[in-house]
């Protein structure tokens, strides 16, 4: 416990005798004190009242304005082994340059003749297919010609049947001419008997009108039996007609059978010759890969795989490249409380890391050494740092950013909101509240004319 007491020191000791008390207890020195806290009370309180920009304050880093501009990486699209170095980092290398030769490190294209074997396998199938398409046209030719053998052996069968018909008809008619004759001598040999038994006719004459009888039956019979092969004619030209049209069919189809089979080993070669000019043409893009070329004009950053005979595998990156010719720009992250309060084409002040500058975020037009930018972009979906993403690029009406500048450099960003009295920004500080939310004068036009 400090033993205080409650005596004063300078009812017992004299402070104006010391030099330090003459000093402080001046009246003159009061004086001018006290005009110095009324000043500087007076001017406190008519800088409360100052325009004071309210801005929103974002960390990012220098990038590019467009994704092809920024630094990349080559990557092989098949495996190989590093067989030489065409260049050194920090080289410049234009569109289309060689920067390193591959090989290759699976056996089956080893063979350095991979291509010329492909390409006379394909001449192969081809000769193949030419003589597969020869061979259907030969059958569908030998189709045609026994289709018309077929036609003449018809007409001729048909001649045939034709004349067996007219043959039949033909002997069905003597066939009634000797049973008419039979009936006529019948008759005769009647009434031949009859006079005979009357005593009227002789012998002789019953006996040749017998004779004439059986002639007659003979002539009935041989009709008969002449009618009966007619017939069986007929019949033969019927069944040879059937027989020709089967076996002229069996032809046709056994030939027809052949030509599918041709027409199908057709359809397999094509198939074929096009599976190889798929291979050939996949080899030969596999052969233009054995060289890495510079997709773009610009620096060699750093060999990422450096040692020959290395092995790699597909998409494993190889060399880092960066652009020569790119439009600078600055990827700034803000809080998510401030994102609503910021729109493309809105005005934003950057500091850029290591160039000298003197910032009075709450005056930017006083401020020193920072640099005019645009928003162009704003992120809709939080990035994985927990803050929206914002690009900006520079303000044409704005001082040029400098070229020093590298790519990946840091940088603060300011991004210019409404004017306000500096008492109200205080008193928004100490409560916490963000920033005014507003709309830009740009959407409220576009709102307006829709």
């Amino acid at each position: 416990m400090l033993n205080i007491t409650k005596n004063s020191l300078h009812e017992k000791v004299d402070l104006l005798q010391y030099k330090s008390g003459k000093k402080v207890f001046n009246e003159r020195n009061q004086k001018y004190f006290n005009r110095f806290l009324i000043v500087f009370g007076v001017s406190l309180f008519i800088m409360l009242f100052l325009p004071w920009t309210q801005t929103v304050a974002g960390k990012g880093y220098v990038t590019t304005l467009t994704p092809d501009q920024r630094p990349q990486t080559l990557q092989s699209p098949i495996p190989g082994r590093i067989e030489e170095w065409y260049i050194k980092e920090g080289q410049f290398v234009e569109k289309g340059d060689t920067i390193l030769h591959i090989s290759e490190v699976k056996s089956e294209y080893f063979d350095p003749q991979l291509v010329d074997r492909t390409g006379d396998q394909i001449r192969g199938k081809e000769n193949s297919k030419k003589s597969y398409e020869e061979k259907i046209d030969f059958l569908g030719s030998q189709i045609g010609a026994i289709q018309q053998e077929k036609r003449l052996k018809i007409n001729q069968a048909e001649n045939k049947l034709q004349q067996s018909k007219l043959k039949f008809r033909s002997d069905s008619i003597d066939l009634e001419a000797a049973k008419t004759n039979l009936e006529i001598a019948n008759s005769q040999f009647n009434r031949a008997q009859t006079l005979h038994n009357e005593g009227l006719r002789s012998t002789t004459d019953l006996e040749n009108s017998r004779l004439k009888l059986q002639e007659a039956q003979a002539k009935r019979i041989a009709g008969e039996n002449k009618l009966l092969a007619s017939r069986n004619e007929i019949i033969n030209a019927e069944i040879e007609l059937n027989r020709i049209d089967a076996e002229y069919g069996e032809k046709v189809s056994k030939i027809q059978s052949d030509r599918s089979s041709a027409e199908s080993s057709l359809y397999q070669t094509q198939v074929d010759i096009s599976k190889l000019e798929t291979s050939f043409s996949n080899y030969e893009t596999r052969q233009g890969m054995y060289y890495i070329r510079a997709p773009q004009a610009g620096y060699i950053n750093k060999a990422i795989k450096a040692g020959i005979g290395e092995s790699f595998k597909e998409g494993e990156p190889l060399v880092s490249i960066m652009p020569s010719n790119y439009d600078l720009a600055v990827e700034t992250y803000v809080d998510p409380i401030d994102m609503p309060l910021l729109h493309v084409g809105e005005k934003v002040r950057v500091q850029f890391d290591g160039w000298p500058a003197i910032v009075f975020s709450g005056w930017p037009n006083s401020s020193y050494g920072t640099f005019g930018a645009e928003i162009v972009a704003i992120e809709n979906f939080i990035s994985s740092n927990g803050k929206y993403r914002v690009l900006l690029a520079p303000d044409e009406e704005d001082y040029e950013w400098p070229r020093e500048v590298k790519i990946g450099s840091g940088a603060s960003t300011l991004a210019l909101l409404e004017n306000v009295p500096i008492w109200y920004e205080i008193w928004r500080q100490l409560n916490g509240f963000p920033p005014n939310y507003y709309t830009p004068e740009s959407s409220t036009n576009n709102k307006t004319g829709k």
